[in-house]
């Protein structure tokens, strides 16, 4: 499975959406398709298939002909995506339905009136309101209201550790922070660096304190922080997150060359492969990259638990960080209502679950749970599961869920951080500062 949902906001700064960009969509008299047909815009990577096949099957359903209506599917080019998504939205031709991250992606969509409010059509609707894991609904809303429904696999992020090397230094998975520093120190003892971390791109870094910001304050810390409020960066629970990662850096928990070692070129993944790092905290597309490239190793040592406690902290074992999933998203003059509603309904369906699973992903409908033996990887797509169905709360990466504005200066913060140039209070202080 390709890690789509991460990968777009490697370039967040040069994707900004403003309401401002938006003003042109007042206009226009409908939206969406000509007549009977409505627009669907999708990320246009190798997973739109499962899309194009979903398209097919509402145009030839009972729901489509009772609706009227039919979906027209346009698939743009990944890299082009979020602009392209701006564009159409800014004219009188905006689609339809759109694909999105949740969260800061939609916020200006929202607050310019273009989004449908789908929270009461979920509480009314038996398929819709039954179809899918609550917390996974909720990630991809905004102020409480639901404006998405899940239409694709969920990437929460795990701690994956090397069984072979574990078992040769007789070490157990942690479950507190305590033990995860004494892990710390005794591979460093063994010469063999803790932690795998691709610093060059920046984002694998941001998955530390989001952990860490959750185990020590709860979800509740950063939910205020989404909502805009950027003084909530000074709760303390954000600072001493912070504190507890230079503790890390300062223990060589991530080695010597983490600041020019890459996640995209594959580069911490191999390290991880090869033994030179132990563990390594990445989004569970991780697994599939491994499959991919060390096949032997993925199969045979690689091991997976929840990021652990933090002695003192508030926070649930249980909680999630991550892509809880994508989301199509309704806008508000779309020209036939009917139709996109129904046409959502269909992600709920056993087609479109068995489509996903297929191609690797792990779906967050309610029915999915039963189907995951079917899964190319079962063991690990029934652990992403229950992980995610079990998870309190599911916080959406801070990269996707702030306003798009903090985006490019918060992760330029983090890495300041990572590589020594501000100290954890200054950290605090300048991302209080963000407007």
């Amino acid at each position: 499975m390709e890690s789509y949902s991460r990968r777009w906001f490697l370039g967040a700064g040069a994707t900004v959406v403003t309401a401002a960009g938006l003003a042109a969509c007042g206009s226009g008299s409908g939206s969406g398709g000509d007549g009977g047909t409505v627009t669907a815009l999708v990320y246009g990577d190798d997973a739109a298939k499962i899309q194009v096949k979903q398209v097919g099957r509402f145009n030839s359903s009972a729901a489509a002909k009772k609706t009227k209506g039919r979906i027209g599917l346009q698939k743009v080019p990944a890299s082009d995506y979020p602009a392209k998504l701006r564009t159409a939205m800014g004219s009188p031709n905006a689609p339809g339905i759109f694909f999105n991250w949740g969260g800061g992606s939609i916020k200006a969509y929202q607050e310019a009136g273009q989004l449908i409010d789908l929270t009461d059509v979920i509480q009314s609707d038996a398929v819709l309101k039954g179809g899918f894991l609550p917390t996974v609904l909720a990630a991809g809303g905004l102020k409480g209201k639901t404006y998405g429904i899940p239409m694709r696999g969920t990437q929460p992020v795990v701690l994956f550790y090397n069984k072979t090397l574990f078992a040769e230094h007789d070490l157990q998975a942690p479950t507190s922070w305590d033990q995860l520093l004494d892990i710390n120190a005794k591979l460093r003892k063994a010469k063999i660096t803790p932690f795998a971390l691709g610093g060059a791109d920046i984002w694998p870094e941001l998955m530390w304190l989001e952990y860490l910001v959750d185990r020590i304050g709860g979800p509740q810390v950063f939910a205020k922080i989404a909502a805009g409020d950027a003084s909530a960066w000074g709760d303390p629970a954000v600072l001493k997150a912070a504190e507890a990662v230079r503790e890390l850096i300062d223990d060589g928990a991530f080695g010597k060359g983490y600041s020019s070692v890459s996640y995209n070129n594959h580069g911490a993944s191999a390290a991880f492969a090869k033994g030179k790092a132990a563990m390594h905290l990445m989004g569970s597309w991780e697994f599939s990259t491994l499959l991919g490239i060390f096949p032997d190793f993925a199969k045979k040592d690689v091991g997976w638990c929840a990021f652990p406690t933090y002695d003192g902290g508030s926070g649930d074992i249980r909680n999630v960080v991550g892509n809880p999933n994508n989301y199509w998203s309704v806008n508000a003059r779309v020209s036939n209502k009917d139709a996109a509603i129904a046409f959502l309904r269909d992600c709920a369906s056993e087609a479109y679950t068995k489509d996903l699973i297929a191609n690797g992903d792990v779906p967050t409908t309610t029915i999915a749970a039963k189907m995951l033996d079917s899964s190319p990887n079962p063991e690990f797509a029934k652990y992403q599961y229950q992980l995610v169905q079990q998870a309190p709360a599911f916080t959406l990466s801070w990269d996707q869920a702030v306003d798009p504005s903090w985006q490019t200066p918060m992760l330029t913060e983090i890495n300041k951080l990572f590589v020594g140039k501000s100290s954890p209070a200054q950290f605090v202080t300048a991302l209080k500062g963000l407007k």
